[in-house]
């Protein structure tokens, strides 16, 4: 669908994020960041989130000084509360128990960088989950899915099955939000339509 016009690298460990490229026939290289991923005293989830995405770059963009980097960070906001990636099993169910019944928001930061040039953004998601029982959500986490998912859940999976609703961009709930991600691309002159 798009050729790749410039050096890409990807500053992610996310398969769903290297996926959701290669769909779109997005040529680029595979650099994981190793950031510490804390949000600051009072830091807003939209800011985190575009924060770590940045960082996520900025890590990876030394070793590929020629190249645009891409760096993105998703978090689960329930109100001004950040869910990361639950750390064991009972972390996941508490998380899920929270968001049980309730509106809660995806927030996925994005940056591209290259050398002094940047453009980062964040973007948001609403998302209702169903009602859930405890069988379910012990069911649900001893798949093992939500661990390695902020907020203990990802709508691509098994755990599609909890969401009653979404409002806004399924793929920016998945880890990338492809129309900005690709509009920025475009922009940058990094992709073109094949």
């Amino acid at each position: 669908m798009f050729e790749t016009l410039q050096p890409l690298v990807l500053a992610s460990a996310s398969p769903r994020r290297r996926e959701m490229l290669a769909e779109l026939g997005l040529e680029f290289t595979l650099a994981a960041a190793d950031i510490v991923e804390e949000a600051g005293a009072g830091e807003e989830p939209a800011s985190f989130a575009r924060r770590l995405a940045v960082e996520k770059a900025a890590a990876v963009a030394a070793g590929f000084p020629a190249a645009w980097v891409l760096g993105a960070d998703t978090v689960v906001a329930l109100g001004d509360r950040i869910l990361g990636k639950p750390a064991d099993a009972r972390q996941a169910e508490e998380m899920l128990a929270a968001l049980s019944g309730r509106e809660h928001t995806v927030w996925t930061g994005f940056a591209l960088l290259r050398g002094r040039e940047q453009v980062a953004a964040a973007v948001a998601t609403r998302v209702w989950f169903a009602e859930l029982d405890p069988d379910l959500i012990r069911a649900y986490v001893a798949t093992g899915e939500p661990l390695d998912k902020a907020g203990g859940y990802g709508i691509q999976g098994r755990g599609g099955v909890l969401v009653r609703q979404i409002e806004g961009s399924a793929s920016n709930v998945i880890g990338l939000p492809l129309a900005e991600v690709c509009a920025a691309l475009r922009e940058c002159r990094i992709i073109a339509p094949a």
